[in-house]
């Protein structure tokens, strides 16, 4: 085969790989099309169209309705309400919960003790414990603390699930840092929070944004906690969209229950949209190798 030959092969096979990720690609975005556009027509022109066809009068009544007077139950209240309510339990406890993995990763990868490796393996088992067995005790824990059916008792909830994966991942980023670091720094008189403040946290962006990242998406996304632990003004956005997809007060609106499926899924989608490249940037760093 000569040059020209090899030229024109490596052409098409280029060609065929593009063409096979274009359609991997619109194959794999279809359902959010369907749904957005669904989302801007009108109940008549869903039930005489074709799903795939773009709206003849786009209107935003669907994501108004979803948005502010959505039907959850008895209730219409609308998903604002919860969304917020998502906001409330999202926010402290990916922070508490990242902030105590990456001080447990930094304990169990530097400052060993006896039965440390032990402790690891059983706090790891809270990664393989499926949410159905902690249901009941957890119920019963947050009766006696009384914070059941509150934001607050959800906050905790996902505090104490998420230490086990927070921990994982920050213990296996500070294996790869050189443990010669930290002796020099004790040979110095740095103590256990110098060292940490001064050597690993200016290390430690790669993993902090992957473990929000991971936390943030878990949490947010979460359906069985929610509809376990929360009260009637308290349920975060994944239980009042069950609610209002599975409402039909004067007719099912297939226009609305899009709109209310992208609002939900809204704001995980913008944090990989705008931070996708920094989580792939961190799992290479080495976030989850060990």
């Amino acid at each position: 085969m000569d040059r020209t030959q090899r030229i024109v092969s490596a052409r098409i096979g280029r060609v065929f790989i593009y063409a096979l990720l274009i359609f991997t690609a619109l194959l794999y975005l279809a359902p959010l099309y369907v749904m957005i556009v669904t989302s801007l027509k009108d109940i008549e022109e869903i039930r005489s169209g074709n799903l795939l066809l773009f709206p003849l009068k786009p209107s935003l009544y669907a994501w108004q309705k979803a948005w502010s007077s959505a039907c959850t139950g008895s209730e219409c209240d609308g998903l604002a309400p919860f969304f917020w309510n998502s906001l409330r339990i999202v926010v402290p406890a990916v922070a508490i919960s990242t902030f105590i993995g990456s001080i447990n990763g930094y304990v169990f990868s530097k400052w060993q003790f006896k039965g440390s490796n032990y402790l690891f393996g059983a706090l790891l088992l809270g990664c393989f414990i499926p949410f159905q067995v902690i249901l009941l005790p957890m119920a019963k824990l947050l009766a006696v603390l009384g914070l059941a059916n509150t934001v607050t008792g959800l906050v905790l909830v996902h505090i104490i699930y998420g230490i086990a994966f927070t921990t994982l991942f920050f213990r296996n980023y500070y294996i790869g840092i050189p443990t010669e670091l930290v002796n020099a720094a004790k040979l110095d008189g740095a103590g256990f929070i110098k060292i940490y403040k001064l050597i690993f946290l200016p290390l430690s962006k790669p993993i902090f944004v992957v473990t929000i990242i991971w936390q943030f998406t878990q949490i947010w996304n979460d359906f069985l906690f929610g509809v376990v632990y929360s009260g009637s003004g308290t349920q975060p956005i994944t239980v009042a969209l069950n609610n209002l997809v599975n409402t039909s007060v004067g007719g099912k609106e297939y226009n609305v229950d899009m709109a209310a499926a992208i609002i939900a899924a809204l704001p995980t989608l913008l944090v990989y949209f705008f931070a996708g490249k920094y989580f792939i940037k961190g799992l290479t760093a080495g976030a989850v190798k060990g």
